[in-house]
Formats: C-alpha cells, structure tokens, sequence
C-alpha cells in the first residue's frame, strides 16, 4: 500500500548501469542517445541524482539496505567474506567492515515479502558458466575471492561467455536473502526469466531490480565478446528492455527508473602499484559514511550521475533539479510500497521522489 502522498504505483523496475557522470551520459553529443535524449521525452529526467560511493558494490548495497560504504565494499568484495562487527550505530548502520551483512541487517527486499509484496532481481549472464556461479542466486563461496569481477570471453566450453558480476548484485551481500537458498533461488535469477514474467501483470513482481552484464551496463568498453561496450552498449541494452517493460501489463501502474552505480574514477597505475585516483566524489543531502573517511574514497560521495523516470504517472518532458541520491530511490520504494525507511534512508535530508517528478495527475 502507497504512503499517503505516493501515486498508487504498483511495479517498480529499476535498471542500474555502470560508471558515467551526468556529463558524458546526458551531454551534448552522448554516446547514448536512447536514454540521453528519447527516455526523457518520455518521462522524468533527475537531474540533480548522486551516486552515495565509490567503487561500484557500496553503492548497489545502498539502494536496497541504506547501508554506507566500509572499507570491503568501497574495493567491490573481491573477497567474498562475512561482516566482522555485530555494532550499530545511528540510522542502523553496522559499524565496522566486511561484505555479506548479518541477518539482522533488512533489505527492501524482506521489507516486502513481510509486506506480501513481491520481488524479483533479474541478473544478465548468471550461470552462463555454471563452474564460476549458480543461474539462480549465483555468488562465490563464502571466505573465498570473487572469481566474478571481469568477464570470462566466449569459449567452446562456454559459448555466450560470462559476463555477470557479483558484486553488481547486491542481494548476494545480505546473510537475511542468501541463507535461505529456496528463497533465494526463487528471487534472483537470470535476465532470460524476465522475459515470460512480463507477459501478465500477474506474474510481474513489484520490484523488478535489473542489472545487465558488464558489457551492457557500460562497465567494460571494448568487451570480450567484441561489442563495443560502454554507453554505445548500455545503449542498446535499453533499446530491446526499455520497449518491453514499458509495454507490459504491469507497467500500466509502474515506474521505471534508470540510473548508474557511480560517476567515473580513474586509477593511475606506475610499475610499483597505484600513483592515484581522481574524479567526481559530489554528494548531496547530507551523505554520511560512519566505517570510511569518505565515501566516495576522494570525497563525500559517488558522483553526479542523474537519472530517468518514466511512469504514466509522469508527464513526458519533466525536468526535475531537486536533490537525490541512491538513498532517495531506496525511500522512493519504501513510500510506494508502504514500508518504513531502511539505514540512511531514514535521514531527514534525504526524501523520495515528489511532485517535481511525479506530474501527471492521479
């Protein structure tokens, strides 16, 4: 049930790409034209939307728990280990470091089955290598490395290749979603699934969280199976998916939104290891990161990133400067879903989308 306010939305599909500032992505002359220009005919364009980290992990466990980045998400997991600290401190946030978070740290996704409503994470390319994971619930085994982090080329063994990443799931960080593993298997499954569940309004669950592979959400450029990656791909990938949800019976009381993980960050590399890193760390509405000196390792946060909203709920053409972050679309899903707010998306300063994005009367 919506919070008093909320439009009566009743499917939520979020698309997360990977690794662009709002400059590149929605600047004149952007490698991506589908979402850069038609997309925000079509709906919302945020303009003031932040990343709340960097690397990319801390900022996928943000939009779903309202955990901040720790010293082991801001490096993405490459060792896939538990949390160390049981400690809380102010807005929930556990103190301390580590990767899979305890049972007793929520995620929207338990705030909505305790709420009998539905969810499911759609996942492009998990168990395309069933030796590296599983095509349902696919993570590492716990305490050991992440063998998911690049993309494993087309091979006779394997002939689409593996392009999933794991730590671009962030189900697969909380001990609540991954220890019951029916449960889990039923709720994080591969992208071919979304396909026949976007046949019926029935069948569609009301969160959809949609994480493409690392050549189609922009991360690697140019890929291993030759495509050209980037936003040229991520491009593409929003062609084929963005018509089909849209045109969906569920979408006829949906929201979509598309955004990324962070805004870019470039490593500077010498024989002897790093030299440095730059890039943007802007944050808004009071980010703070209580495990790390800066959540966007060079600043307060990930970056000035932007996003698209679209929703019959949502006059084409909108253009919206109110301040939001990942926390804000994590609020977004608790005000529509009728559910209280999770870690940092409690904070005052932090508030889900309003009446500057949701136009169109209801």
């Amino acid at each position: 049930m919506a919070s008093e306010g909320a439009p009566p939305i009743k499917h939520v599909f979020i698309i997360v790409l990977e690794n662009e500032g709002i400059a590149t992505t929605f600047g004149q002359n952007s490698p991506s034209p589908y979402l850069s220009l038609t997309l925000p005919k079509q709906g919302a364009i945020l303009l003031r939307y932040f990343a709340t980290g960097h690397l990319s992990n801390d900022n996928y466990i943000s939009m779903i728990s309202g955990q901040a980045p720790n010293k082991q998400t801001q490096s993405d997991c490459p060792i896939y280990t538990d949390f160390a600290s049981t400690q809380f401190g102010e807005y929930g946030q556990l103190l301390g470091e580590g990767c899979v978070f305890p049972a007793n740290v929520s995620t929207v996704a338990d705030q909505m089955e305790a709420a009998h409503t539905t969810w499911k994470a759609y996942m492009e390319d998990m168990g395309n290598d069933p030796q590296r994971e599983s095509a349902t619930c696919g993570r590492p085994v716990l305490g050991q490395p992440d063998h998911t982090q690049r993309a494993e080329a087309p091979s006779p063994r394997v002939p689409k290749g593996d392009a999933y990443a794991t730590k671009h799931n962030p189900f697969a960080y909380f001990h609540s979603i991954v220890d019951d593993q029916a449960r889990c298997n039923a709720h994080v499954v591969n992208l071919r699934v979304l396909t026949d569940d976007l046949a019926a309004a029935s069948t569609m669950p009301n969160l959809a969280y949609v994480v493409p592979n690392l050549c189609h959400d922009g991360h690697d450029s140019p890929c291993v199976n030759g495509e050209p990656g980037g936003l040229v791909s991520a491009d593409e990938f929003l062609r084929h998916w963005v018509p089909l949800i849209t045109a969906s019976p569920a979408f006829r009381d949906g929201l979509l939104v598309v955004t990324f993980d962070e805004s870019e960050i470039v490593s500077r590399f010498s024989p002897q290891g790093v030299l440095g890193i730059s890039g943007d760390a802007s944050a808004c509405c009071n980010e703070r990161a209580p495990n790390v000196e800066h959540a966007g390792l060079l600043g307060p946060g990930g970056g000035y990133i932007g996003a698209v909203a679209i929703s019959p709920f949502i006059t084409g053409g909108t253009v919206s400067s109110v301040p939001y972050n990942h926390y804000s679309l994590l609020r977004t899903l608790e005000d529509v879903f009728g559910l209280p707010a999770l870690g940092y998306a409690a904070q005052p300063e932090v508030h889900a989308f309003g009446p500057d994005v949701f136009t169109a009367s209801h």
